[in-house]
């Protein structure tokens, strides 16, 4: 059975780690779809790319980084009707000295973060994304590998998911572990095998 630990503050509403740290919980697939794991992907499916981004911008959703930039704000910035590649790329890199927020999500609840990628990359007309972690995330990285292929046998990434036409290929990129990769042009620089400039 899987349970809530006591959370440390009594007013305290985890969203983004509401499975960090739960009893009986493991970053399976299994565990993932018994708590309502890949439903929302199901139902993203059904929808229209530009339904999916009009509902992120009603939530009110927002990147995790410094400037709480809107999501859907962001994902309004692809012209509709695109016909160049658009690729989505995850952050994992996490170079701020003392920091795990990404690490707890990556080791203890992957298959969020695949599934809310999926979603994305449906709403946005993405084909191919990356999760760029850290050379020294051996163990991170191993766990997000698993996930995806978990997720790939259930149809949930890969060739025509979930019978909606839609392909995704996932994959997990390692960069050198330069502090400069957690920015996003010098991020892009080592995800095409250069030096990690801005």
């Amino acid at each position: 059975m899987i349970t809530y630990t006591k959370q440390p503050h009594a007013r305290e509403y985890r969203l983004i780690f509401k499975n960090v740290d739960r009893e009986g919980w493991d970053p399976s697939i299994d565990c993932y779809m018994r708590d309502g794991g890949y439903e929302d992907l199901k139902k993203a499916m059904t929808m229209q790319p530009k339904d999916i981004t009009e509902e992120v911008k009603k939530s009110g959703l927002r990147g995790r980084g410094g400037a709480g930039f809107p999501t859907g704000m962001k994902w309004t910035f692809i012209p509709p009707n695109n016909t160049k590649p658009v690729y989505l790329i995850c952050n994992g890199d996490e170079s701020e000295p003392g920091t795990f927020k990404d690490r707890y999500i990556l080791h203890q609840d992957p298959h969020q973060l695949i599934e809310g990628m999926v979603i994305s990359c449906f709403a946005v007309g993405a084909h191919i994304a990356y999760i760029y972690l850290r050379e020294e995330f051996p163990e991170a990285a191993r766990i997000v590998e698993k996930a995806i292929e978990e997720a790939r046998e259930r149809n949930f990434v890969g060739k025509n998911i979930l019978g909606s036409g839609f392909d995704l290929e996932l994959y997990v990129h390692r960069g050198a572990g330069a502090y400069i990769c957690g920015e996003e042009t010098s991020l892009i620089e080592s995800l095409e095998g250069k030096a990690g400039k801005p």
